[in-house]
């Protein structure tokens, strides 16, 4: 039975001599096993423990020489085993819980002198180099050449980079790295993200620049990436939309989105509170969502888009009278903030309901609504603007929903009085 974990091996005695240990611990593996003599007799069984500089390892007789055991922070893959004969503390950390478990377990039958014919004991032997070498954190694979076939990726990669790889697809072994917090795949050909991307979760930076991806799954959306993922690089894709639920992914600090082919940006995406940096330069944004206001930005880039001219004059209507007995529901549960889900109301109308919108009056609008757009300084939401035109503006137009005549009518008077056309 092996547990590989840092270790530390502190002699009590110490004290007595007015000297400290070191109070770091090594890379190890941690054996229990059977242990022959010299004359080939197995004598017992003992735990070893082999370092980087002694891979042959030091033994250590179990039966009736364990004094205590120190397992308050086991869940957290820590323990102390105190020896009787020498005098030392074995502390172990950075261990896998379970596995921690089950070798305390073995470590507490030998102890007693329980049978241990059930357990998987064999005889102690040194360990290969690879064994005990400090785990691998960062990985980087430039060429196809390179990338791993046959081996496994590192299982304590925290860092990883795969380009220019011309991969169609996202490697499934790279999904079983528990302690990934940045995978960059950037410059390769794939078409499509796996849903579960989304159980990698410690994964706060994910870098899929120069690929072919042509949606982004609304499962990403509303898996563990909402409480981890900070930056999201997609430029260079072929993106035409993103899901209504995008903005879910509320930890976003950093979103780049340039060089796709978007017509428009998340309508909520005024949610997205932590941004500080957004790039949709080289889209084909028409206009911006009218949540777009919320937003606290430090940089800003949006140039190279198709925006229109904004005149309030211009409008969607789309309204009947009298307002049908759906819409008014619907906007009592929006204004209410009445919960709903798909277990309380038809799944159609929790859609209807996630893409209402708000009139400047301050009251939900979901199916029937009168639309126009309005021009906004980007300055307004944003430190640094990158501009949105050749010709230096900064200026860009914005969505405006109302949910009467009355609302749009106050609205153009006050827009004829401030002489804005």
């Amino acid at each position: 039975m092996k547990l590989q974990c840092e270790v530390e091996v502190v002699n009590r005695m110490l004290p007595s001599f007015g000297m400290k240990s070191r109070g770091k611990g090594a890379r190890a593996v941690v054996s229990i096993g059977k242990h022959s003599d010299k004359s080939g007799q197995r004598s017992g069984v003992y735990m070893m423990i082999c370092t980087a500089k002694d891979r042959t390892g030091s033994k250590y007789k179990l039966r009736d020489n364990i004094e205590k055991f120190f397992t308050w922070f086991v869940e957290e893959g820590k323990a102390t085993v105190r020896l009787k004969e020498p005098a030392v503390d074995v502390c172990l950390s950075k261990a896998d819980a379970n596995s921690l478990k089950n070798f305390l377990s073995a470590a507490r039958l030998a102890d007693r002198g329980s049978d241990t014919s059930s357990l998987p004991l064999s005889t102690l032997t040194p360990v290969r180099a690879r064994d005990v070498e400090q785990p691998k954190k960062k990985l980087s694979v430039m060429s196809k050449k390179d990338y791993p076939l046959t081996s496994n990726f590192p299982y304590s990669l925290e860092q990883l980079q795969v380009s220019y790889c011309k991969l169609s697809r996202v490697d499934m072994r790279m999904l079983s790295l528990k302690a990934l917090r940045r995978l960059d795949l950037s410059n390769n050909h794939i078409k499509k993200l796996p849903a579960t991307i989304g159980d990698l979760s410690c994964l706060s930076e994910l870098v899929l620049h120069n690929n072919h991806l042509e949606t982004f799954s609304e499962a990403l959306c509303l898996s563990t990436l909402q409480r981890t993922l900070q930056v999201l690089d997609l430029s260079q894709n072929r993106l035409r939309s993103l899901p209504p639920k995008f903005c879910q992914l509320r930890e976003l600090t950093n979103l780049k989105l340039d060089d796709n082919k978007l017509a428009g940006l998340p309508f909520r995406i005024g949610r997205l509170s932590k941004l500080r940096f957004l790039s949709a330069a080289h889209n084909q944004l028409a206009v911006l969502p009218a949540d777009f206001f919320k937003l606290s930005l430090e940089n800003l880039d949006l140039f190279g888009n198709p925006f229109v001219q904004p005149n309030p004059l211009d409008h969607t209507m789309q309204l009947a009278f009298p307002l049908p007995l759906q819409e008014i529901a619907s906007r009592a549960v929006a204004d209410l903030r009445i919960p709903y889900g798909p277990h309380l109301i038809p799944a159609h109308l929790c859609g209807d309901l996630d893409a209402a919108k708000t009139c400047e009056c301050g009251r939900a609008c979901v199916g029937f609504h009168v639309k126009t757009a309005v021009s906004m300084n980007l300055h307004q939401v944003s430190h640094t603007v990158v501009l949105v035109d050749d010709m230096g503006g900064t200026d860009a137009p914005v969505q405006q929903h109302f949910c009467s005549l009355s609302c749009y009518s106050e609205f153009l008077d006050s827009c004829l009085q401030r002489g804005l056309r």
